[in-house]
């Protein structure tokens, strides 16, 4: 593929250019407004160090949550424009509107170096707009912002993974008006699921997590073909389980995919595994008492909060082999102690796998969080994505709008 590189747009020089940077600064938050994984914002610092170093007006576009069709203070980038302006070591401002007098006044006072982020994209309605006219008035909005005093254009790096398989006015738009180029982050990312769609070395282990089987479906039957194994845990293995004909307690249960999960079953017995043993509770709670079940064992009036050892002694024999691994999703809650275990144990037979010559790419999202809090060395891994669903639809083999646009 023909994607102009940030190291081009370097080439070309940008000193005292405007530069529109679409980041994916969409980072968790607790209920003070304190930021509790940076990952995403650390990740997104080599490009716009990169630029600012090198003399650009950088303007940053991202997006915070989910508002609802207007600006929300619980939603504001203030905490982020914080976090990263010490990340990168300089001051970043922080515009009081996306595209309004606040904004352009802003952009227009930018000296060379100087970093400006637009408040949440998302508070603009035209961004996830459907209407394509209405995404095209925002870009055009936006592109404004870098625009030189003598009517030349500034330019656009796309550099937030997370979004790329969006089809919105600041990912997809905006590289239609602006000459556009990949930031290091996508081009890292892009070129990492090349290797692990085009390239990939056998044995592949793919591991699937989380809680929904039907947010897995489309990948589950995508890699059932390609992978040596597909070893599943999290929340979506009970409706595997239950597909067995196994009960299940309350554990978490799509009742509505069990066929599906039957077919899959069948039509792949030999790739999909799952767990042997679970570790259940009473209740949804760090302070739950847990106790280990055989699988084919859970108790009526309990859930399933995590897989048990010798499902982690199984999936690990599996992995021990492998020349390329893929991993989405937790095995278990592992933000309670207690049920942690088993993504942990996953986790370090990946580390364990990768420092054997594995190539191991953790696919964003929850699995990514979980690498950072269980306080694993995200060095274990060849590579971490930043973006969960966007990693997902391109190994569903599905086309990403904002990869597509910077082809052309």
């Amino acid at each position: 593929m023909s994607i102009k590189t940030l190291d081009e747009l370097l080439g070309e020089g940008v000193e005292g250019r405007g530069v529109l940077v679409r980041s994916d600064l969409n980072v968790p938050l607790d209920d003070d407004g304190n930021i509790t994984d940076a990952g995403r914002i650390i990740a997104s610092v080599p490009t716009l160090a990169a630029l600012a170093d090198a003399g650009a007006k950088v303007v940053i576009t991202a997006h915070l949550g989910r508002p609802k069709g207007g600006p929300d203070p619980k939603f504001s980038l203030a905490p982020v424009a914080a976090a990263l302006g010490e990340k990168l070591g300089r001051h970043v401002q922080l515009a009081g509107d996306v595209v309004g007098t606040d904004a352009l006044a802003r952009a227009e006072g930018l000296t060379d170096g100087d970093v400006l982020l637009l408040e949440n994209i998302r508070f603009d309605p035209r961004e996830t707009s459907k209407d394509d006219a209405e995404r095209a008035a925002l870009a055009r909005e936006l592109a404004a912002l870098v625009e030189g005093p003598d009517g030349s254009p500034g330019a656009f790096v796309s550099d937030g993974f997370g979004v790329v398989h969006r089809k919105q006015a600041s990912v997809y738009d905006v590289a239609g008006i602006l000459p556009h180029y990949a930031g290091t982050l996508v081009a890292t990312e892009v070129k990492v699921l090349e290797q692990l769609t085009s390239s990939t070395e056998r044995p592949y282990a793919v591991v699937l997590g989380g809680s929904k089987v039907s947010d897995k479906l489309a990948v589950i039957e995508n890699l059932a073909t390609k992978a040596d194994s597909i070893v599943i845990g999290g929340g979506m293995c009970f409706t595997f389980l239950a597909a067995q004909g196994l009960s299940v307690g309350t554990s978490l249960l799509q009742e509505e995919m069990i066929d599906t999960c039957k077919r899959l079953l069948d039509t792949y017995a030999d790739v999909i595994h799952l767990p042997v043993d679970i570790v259940v509770a009473d209740k949804f709670a760090a302070d739950a008492e847990p106790e280990t079940v055989a699988s084919d064992r859970i108790p009526d009036g309990k859930m399933g909060l995590d897989i048990g050892p010798e499902s982690v002694k199984r999936f690990t024999a599996l992995l021990s082999n492998a020349k390329t691994v893929f991993w989405n999703g937790p095995m278990g809650v592992f933000e309670f102690p207690a049920f942690a275990d088993g993504t942990k144990g996953v986790a370090e037979a990946i580390i364990t796998a990768t420092s054997k010559g594995a190539f191991s790419v953790v696919g964003g999202g929850d699995s990514a969080a979980a690498v950072r809090q269980l306080e694993l060395a995200e060095d274990g891994f060849s590579h971490i994505s930043t973006g969960g669903g966007a990693s997902l639809e391109y190994l569903e083999g599905k086309t990403l709008p904002g990869i597509e646009v910077l082809e052309s």
